[in-house]
């Protein structure tokens, strides 16, 4: 039998995380904890190591839930990071002077949502910012002086879901949102020009389309879109006639991300998720670079970084069964040096492989996963989660996942399925979800028990469904609707009311509300549709032990969504736990809170799937 990991070393804080190489190329910044809270540090670049680690200092001292995400400014003088109070989400931008180290709030207002719209090399000391102080449900763009502070409103929005900015940062494209959940394209050639529209998208492609970027020299977009085709392809459109080039697709699996030159905008390298990640490469110069790069690292490779002469990348490398890890690479010698590994105490333990399988569901669609098994155990009648996504428009993804390996080692066979609406793979597997909440969509996670069972993997009297969002809202599925299936059941963040989650989202949501109502249901014309979906309407099903964790905090999915159920379990004196953190919003950003989850969630399984436990 394996060695048991802490759940500390699993669900604590990593050592070190997410380096970023100044635009000048002479330091290295990353987050790493300072007192046990996550801070962003900084060291200078160079010697044989590639980084002056002994130079290492913090540079900010957060006290409270850490920083989880930062970004340089072009000017390298100054970092950016973005905070909320409690996991409200009200993001205000703040930013650190690396001479000084003064801390700046950047939007000082109450009760904001604000956001990064654009940054550029050609303007080092600008950064464009949208923010939603005036109209909750709007962000306006600002145009922010990171020399002197000062935050200028430079256009007021009149009811757009989102702005691309060129390289000039002058913004030259704004998405219109329609009532029947199409959208609009819209550009223009100026700043003093105004917005015409480039081209429309109809529903159907609203979520698998998306703007990247202009082109270096402003005159076309790059996007990734299923105009014409099932799957997301990549495509350059010219601003002047509307013709769109194609330039990579799959007949499989959609455009995940592009790697683009720094100076000319142009595609270099595109990644297009399947099982695991595969790699086109569109610029012949950078052939040999991806070559040397994948020789470095048995992982999937992601590009996390370069500075402004485009000399030296930032890799990082995710593998299954071990922790990401951060390599420096070197263009001219074709050489890398390893920075880091995020979480180097893992390196001690054996770690669980993460297998790709694929089945039919009981309509015929074809539905990935993939299953982690115990490590050293045999592969039959083994206790099984089935542990669902969010979203539920991402897709679960090969590589390190601490509640996968959690599972596994515990002596639970991990099972994670990109059931129908999960993105990735094209436009008619997400629609094949359309208004199918706790139907179709439950039905394939019920077919992979089933898929699960047949191989002889899994013990079916000994199957517990987990997930935290909609994966949350499929437990609850999963314990009201289908009882006889999972032996238990938890749900983190999830909503038990489809009615009430959709009138309560927050108010930045609301230009894209037409396409919530066209994938989940309208609360207007549906309630009593929506009603019939929501595992609230059957709490009195419920026959299999619950434990329920909300974040107090939440915006998307509202305290009064755990709270709701949690009542009705109370009056039927249905069996359930309930974990209320004050502190927390959408999940569980504070190392305690995790493990304080974690170790009353391990509890939970061991109590009834009758796995390991840590005391």
């Amino acid at each position: 039998m394996v060695e048991l990991i802490s759940r500390s070393v699993l669900f604590g804080n990593p050592e070190r995380t997410s380096p970023q190489i100044s635009p000048n190329g002479s330091e290295l910044a990353w987050i790493a904890p300072r007192d046990g809270v996550l801070n962003l540090w900084v060291a200078p670049i160079g010697g044989d190591s590639g980084v002056d680690w002994a130079a290492a200092r913090p540079i900010t001292e957060d006290k409270d839930r850490g920083i989880r995400a930062f970004r340089w400014a072009w000017d390298s003088k100054h970092v950016l990071y973005v905070q909320d109070v409690g996991g409200d989400e009200n993001w205000r931008l703040y930013d650190i002077d690396l001479e000084s180290l003064e801390r700046r709030d950047l939007t000082p207002f109450k009760g904001i949502h604000a956001t990064i719209i654009g940054a550029s090399k050609r303007r080092p000391s600008e950064v464009l910012v949208g923010i939603n102080a005036d109209n909750p449900q709007l962000h306006d763009v600002y145009r922010l002086n990171l020399d002197s502070g000062e935050l200028v409103k430079e256009i007021e929005n009149p009811g757009y879901a989102g702005w691309l900015a060129d390289e000039d940062l002058v913004v030259r494209c704004a998405m219109e949102p329609l009532p029947d959940g199409s959208f609009n394209v819209l550009v223009r050639d100026s700043g003093a020009d105004e917005f015409r529209l480039l081209l429309s998208v109809p529903p159907e492609d609203a979520t698998s389309t998306d703007v990247v970027s202009f082109s270096g020299d402003g005159r076309s977009l790059l996007m990734i879109s299923t105009a014409g085709s099932n799957t997301g392809r990549l495509a350059r459109v010219d601003l002047a006639t509307g013709e769109s080039t194609d330039l990579a697709e799959d007949p499989d699996a959609d455009v995940t991300d592009v790697l683009l030159h720094p100076d000319t905008l142009d595609p270099q390298i595109v990644m297009i998720l399947k099982d695991r990640m595969t790699y086109v490469v569109l610029d012949p110069t950078a052939a040999d670079d991806l070559k040397a790069v994948r020789a470095l690292h048995p992982g999937d490779p992601s590009f996390s970084g370069r500075n402004e002469a485009d000399t030296t990348w930032l890799i990082a490398f995710n593998v299954d069964a071990g922790s990401v890890t951060y390599f420096m690479y070197d263009r001219a010698t074709k050489t890398g040096k390893l920075l880091f590994s995020a979480r180097p105490a893992l390196d001690g333990y054996e770690l669980a492989a993460m297998e790709p399988f694929s089945f039919r569901a009981r309509d015929g669609l074809l539905i990935h996963g993939y299953a982690t098994f115990p490590p050293g155990a045999d592969r039959t009648g083994l206790p099984a989660v089935v542990d669902v996504h969010g979203g539920p428009q991402v897709r679960d993804v090969w590589g390190y996942n601490p509640e996968a390996q959690w599972l596994a080692n515990r002596g639970y066979l991990c099972v994670q399925v990109n059931y129908r609406g999960s993105t990735g793979y094209g436009k008619a597997f997400i629609a094949a979800g359309d208004r199918e909440w706790g139907g179709k969509m439950h039905d394939d996670l019920v077919d992979a028990v089933d898929y699960i069972v047949s191989q002889g993997w899994a013990d079916r009297s000994k199957v517990a469904i987990y997930g935290g969002s909609y994966g949350g809202y499929a437990a609850l599925v999963g314990a009201a609707f289908t009882p006889d299936v999972f032996c238990c059941a938890v749900d983190i963040v999830g909503p038990s009311n489809l009615k009430t989650l959709l009138e309560t989202i927050p108010p930045y949501w609301a230009p894209m509300i037409a396409q919530l109502h066209r994938r989940v249901g309208n609360p207007e014309t549906d309630a009593d549709f929506l009603w019939s979906r929501s595992p609230l309407s059957r709490a009195r099903d419920i026959r299999i032990p619950l434990l329920i964790a909300q974040g107090a905090n939440d915006p998307r999915v509202k305290q009064a969504e755990s709270e709701q159920i949690v009542a009705a379990l109370n009056e039927a004196g249905i069996d359930h736990e309930y974990m209320l953190f004050p502190d927390e919003g959408h999940g569980f950003a504070k190392p305690e809170n995790r493990i304080k989850f974690y170790t009353a969630a391990e509890r939970f399984l061991a109590k009834y799937l009758g796995g390991r436990y840590e005391e």
